[in-house]
């Protein structure tokens, strides 16, 4: 099993990234809203869903979703919080270098650093090529991702969190092209050790990728408010990319 087979599949994962909330995304989602006009009705693709919070966001604003997740657990969490936000979203279990469908998207989204994961590159870039196959024509990609400039230059080796019972401590390491963490959750007494692996790619890496696959780089983002990317200060990357018109 990989680790974000198990990890993800935890009742814990929400405990550690309940500081990442609606308000959070609410705050990419207006970002997206901003910079792309979408006709009522559009199409929208979230691959790594997550627990929906970007899905259930994009339903509100009058899209037609489908959200993609590996996770059982945050699927069934996702389902729930779209049920009571009243909002319908096709939730479908499947990793993504597998997914398939013949819906073409007016956008698709891939947030909150949901690439990486694998040891291989070509199994990482799968994932950009399955987006150019699902979009329609001219349609919109975006990315939130790490900035690795900063994670390399700001990299908090290890942090505490208390929680009711016992505590979360996050230990992060950088391994050649890898940030590595370790998370140990104490509560009531018992421990349970849990890994993240993400491959850090370079924000020109990224794009260079995205354009050899054939997008176009509308905007690059370094934070949700909207300003400018900057390698050295910004924590994160939100790339907005078109799928180019093919010739004739």
């Amino acid at each position: 099993m990989e680790w974000f087979e198990d990890w993800f599949n935890t009742d814990e994962y929400l405990n550690v990234y309940r500081h990442r909330n609606e308000a959070e995304a609410r705050q990419l989602i207006n970002l997206i809203l901003k910079t792309i006009d979408f006709a009522p009705g559009s199409t929208a693709l979230d691959m790594a869903c997550g627990a929906g919070r970007h899905s259930i966001l994009l339903a509100k604003e009058g899209f037609n979703v489908t959200a993609v997740d590996l996770s059982a657990n945050l699927l069934n969490v996702a389902k729930h919080a779209a049920s009571e936000a009243g909002v319908n979203v096709n939730f479908i279990r499947s990793d993504l270098r597998n997914f398939a469908t013949d819906v073409k998207f007016d956008l698709v989204v891939n947030l909150f650093t949901s690439f990486g994961y694998f040891e291989d590159d070509e199994e990482n870039f799968r994932i950009f090529k399955n987006v150019y196959k699902y979009l329609k024509p001219t349609s919109y990609f975006v990315m939130d991702y790490l900035n690795r400039y900063y994670v390399e230059q700001h990299l908090v080796n290890r942090s505490v969190d208390k929680i009711p019972g016992g505590e979360i401590i996050q230990e992060r390491s950088i391994n050649e092209k890898r940030v590595i963490k370790k998370i140990t959750i104490s509560k009531n007494g018992q421990e349970q050790h849990f890994l993240e692996s993400v491959r850090m790619y370079t924000p020109n890496y990224l794009t260079r990728e995205l354009k050899k696959i054939g997008f176009d780089i509308i905007k690059s983002f370094g934070d949700f408010n909207g300003n400018a990317f900057n390698a050295e200060t910004s924590q994160r990357i939100i790339i907005i990319a078109r799928k180019m018109q093919l010739p004739g």
